[in-house]
């Protein structure tokens, strides 16, 4: 089945898949700050939003939005203006957040999130992969590979690929869930640092918006 779409080397491309989804980036930093912050189940529903906003990029790009973006100037800054803008204002509303109470904070408590907050959590984790433009070149790039030249139905085979990396990628995220929350349990140190992990995670998004800000666009 898989050959018939033109897809090869795909046991190369799974494992890339997961040495590529244990790098750390801003999806990672915004599932561990999460689950630090408000336990494993916001951790995870971090992580199900950036995978729910992966898909979009996979289907814009099998579909070739990506390549027009690739292409254009102007669709790449457009994207990469709102992408940094909305990093920027992650990091900022982290850097200026109040300290929680030491109620908040105590083990057994961090999963106590509402439900509202949690759909919080998860549009967040979505907008933050969606407006990142890197991902969708990203896929771009690194997709295409593992599809043969010249094969009969590359779109088709490109979503398959895509949806595989996306689906691949949810025991890595929700692992960093569950480690960043038990750590929160057992570690007395980061439970009473929690403000400054906030004030540390702020200051990393600010900075990947800046670096996105500042990125070009790609060389064609």
């Amino acid at each position: 089945m898989l050959a018939e779409l033109g897809i090869e080397h795909l046991g190369w491309f799974v494992l890339s898949g997961w040495l590529l989804n244990l790098t750390p980036g801003p999806d990672v930093l915004y599932i561990v700050s999460s689950a630090l912050r408000s336990g494993v189940r916001a951790g995870i529903v971090a992580a199900l939003g950036i995978t729910a906003g992966c898909f979009v990029h996979i289907v814009a790009a099998g579909l070739g939005v990506s390549a027009l973006m690739a292409t254009s100037a102007v669709a790449f800054s457009v994207l990469k203006w709102v992408g940094a803008a909305y990093l920027l204002y992650v990091g900022v509303r982290l850097l200026l957040s109040k300290a929680p109470d030491a109620i908040k904070i105590e083990a057994g408590s961090a999963d106590s999130v509402t439900a509202g907050g949690l759909k919080s959590l998860f549009f967040r984790g979505f907008w933050t992969n969606v407006l990142n433009p890197k991902v969708a070149l990203f896929f771009l790039a690194f997709v295409p590979q593992f599809i043969t030249p010249g094969a009969a139905h590359p779109t088709v085979a490109f979503l398959v690929l895509g949806v595989l990396f996306n689906l691949n990628a949810i025991p890595i995220n929700v692992g960093y869930a569950v480690l960043a929350a038990w750590a929160a349990r057992r570690t007395a140190a980061i439970q009473r640092g929690m403000h400054w992990l906030d004030r540390l995670a702020g200051a990393l998004f600010v900075g990947f918006g800046i670096k996105l800000a500042l990125s070009a666009a790609p060389k064609v």
